[in-house]
């Protein structure tokens, strides 16, 4: 019964460590996660660039998966090269040692003051920042607390039999213990906790530094599966180089490592006697060298993966663009032609998800609306793709008429993905509340809405027309709907009220839900004529002439 005290004494340690390492993670990736993503995105151009900004993202995320996902998606959406994205994770696996190295000296005192300091910013709800980074602080208190009370653990049941049993069946077989670690690093999502734990252990001399540098290889192992799993949904290979590569040098630095494990041991043991400190200094050097001994490397190693990992094009996928023809960028009235017909595909998405949101009035299939957000993904896909394609065209290979079409499609094309993120930024959360709390809009509500979806789609199928004619007439008509929609919302605003005056119950309960929509179905449109209908007038020298017509002036401005 002691015994099986004990272990579930530690296991509740273990927790309380793996969930404080958990909230630090999170609490840094809401504060300051998009900031520190395009730091990275920026820092992208050169390997030691690469190499410091991966070192320093993960040391504040405190998290190498985290990183490795994040250029793992630089890398797979061809916004970076493999090899700085390669630096990046050799940065980004020195960087989580880090905290080890802080956490291996006697800081456990601090753990009151770190959970009261977070517990008074956390409840500072009005600063979403400081909020987020008292979930930080809280962690960080809840580390060291956790590491305290394991210690303790581990001294008041080291000499138990039962322990004695664990320890020696572990240590007994070091590959074992090695690959062990790599399973629990694996599943822990966090090198980090399973160091420490592997730090207390070897402090209170319950394991030699030679066992505890193989569990320590084990972790640095382990860490480096999760991004391969994160990824193996993505039918493209080369989407998946990066956290392969990252792997292989993972696997390669643990190979010669655990060879040359009893020297390195003995030379550790004479720099340092303290167990913790040990830990904490050949997982850090372990890192080091590691990048050490790969940077020089790194290009032919990613010509390598590049050709063992061919790009797979699966033309099923409808994020994939179809008509960007790298080679036609030498004949730039092509590559525009192409670029225009690939445009049209993301109208025929926004018109789905237009027909789907019509739809999701009156249904209660949770699915579809998570089928509309995966069509905004690849509105999101085939936007960037276009831009992608359209400004690596050879400027000076441009004419006149040239400039002014890319310019078209670069406008249409990102006007298309503004009215996609309106619909899954504002409308389908107003769905979703609707399905949440089951409510129905009136007979005379869902009539209203849906005649403006109708309507919208119809607009969509004009500016598309609109975008390959450029014909003035119908930029006058696409834009003439800008008024008609303000007028749709004044006047179901209108009899929104009314509804509400004649105590109709499903009016009273949807009142803000359709208020919203109303006004989100009109912004949507506003994207589409102002991406289509406004830079023909204005090239007709009519668009002035329009807004005086129509007194619309200040809504134009906005647009």
């Amino acid at each position: 019964m002691p015994f099986i005290i004990a272990i579930i004494t530690l296991a509740g340690h273990i927790a309380l460590l793996l969930w404080g390492t958990r909230m630090v993670q999170t609490g840094i990736q809401r504060a300051f996660g998009p900031n520190l993503r395009s730091f990275l995105g920026r820092a992208l151009n050169n390997r030691i660039k690469a190499f410091l900004s991966g070192l320093g993202v993960t040391a504040i995320l405190q998290s190498s998966t985290a990183t490795g996902l994040m250029a793992s998606g630089f890398a797979a959406d061809g916004l970076v090269d493999l090899v700085p994205a390669l630096a990046v994770m050799l940065g980004a696996n020195v960087g989580s040692t880090l905290i080890v190295q802080v956490l291996s000296f006697d800081v456990a005192a601090a753990s009151p003051a770190l959970v009261l300091l977070g517990v008074l910013m956390f409840r500072r709800t009005q600063n979403p920042q400081v909020h987020d980074l008292g979930r930080v602080f809280i962690g960080l208190g809840f580390m060291l607390l956790a590491l305290h009370q394991l210690l303790g653990v581990l001294t008041e049941y080291a000499d138990t039999p039962a322990f004695a049993a664990v320890l020696s069946a572990i240590s007994s077989t070091p590959l074992l213990s090695l690959l062990l670690a790599a399973a629990l690093t694996w599943a822990a999502h966090s090198s980090v906790a399973v160091v420490l734990l592997v730090m207390s252990l070897a402090s209170q001399g319950l394991i030699d530094p030679y066992q505890a540098f193989a569990l320590t290889l084990g972790a640095n192992l382990g860490t480096a599966i999760n991004p391969v799993v994160e990824g193996q949904s993505a039918n493209d290979l080369s989407a998946r180089r990066l956290p392969i590569g990252n792997l292989i040098t993972r696997i390669l630095g643990v190979l010669a490592a655990f060879a040359l494990l009893s020297p390195i041991t003995a030379l550790m043991i004479q720099i340092e006697g303290d167990g913790a400190r040990l830990v904490a200094n050949f997982h850090t050097a372990f890192n080091l060298l590691v990048a050490v001994v790969f940077m020089p490397f790194l290009s032919p190693f990613a010509n390598a993966l590049v050709r063992l990992l061919p790009r797979r094009i699966d033309e099923s996928d409808p994020g994939h663009p179809r008509y960007l023809d790298p080679s036609a960028k030498e004949t730039p009235v092509v590559a525009l032609q192409g670029a225009a017909r690939e445009v049209l595909r993301l109208v025929d998405v926004l018109e789905e998800m237009l027909a789907g949101t019509k739809a999701a009035l009156t249904s209660t299939d949770r699915r579809a609306l998570a089928e509309l957000r995966r069509k905004d993904n690849v509105l999101d896909r085939l936007n960037t793709a276009v831009k992608r394609y359209l400004t690596s065209i050879d400027p000076e290979e441009l004419s006149d008429i040239d400039r002014r079409r890319l310019d078209e499609i670069l406008l249409f094309s990102t006007g298309l993905e503004h009215a996609g993120d309106v619909v899954d930024q504002n409308v389908l959360p107003h769905l979703v509340k609707r399905l949440r709390r089951g409510m129905t809009f009136s007979k005379e509500g869902q009539h209203e809405l849906s005649g403006l979806l109708d309507r919208l789609s119809n607009n969509l199928r004009t500016a598309a027309a609109l975008f390959m004619s450029q014909d003035e007439r119908v930029a006058r008509m696409l834009a003439d709907e800008k008024i008609v929609f303000r007028r749709a919302e004044r006047d179901g605003t209108n009899a929104h009220f009314q509804r509400l005056r004649e105590g109709d119950f499903d009016t009273a309960e949807t009142s803000s839900l359709h208020l919203d929509l109303l006004r989100d179905f009109k912004q949507i449109n506003s994207h589409l004529v102002a991406a289509t209908a406004y830079p023909v007038l204005e090239r007709q020298g009519e668009l002035l002439q329009s807004r005086t017509i129509h007194q619309n002036v200040g809504e134009q401005v906005q647009s």
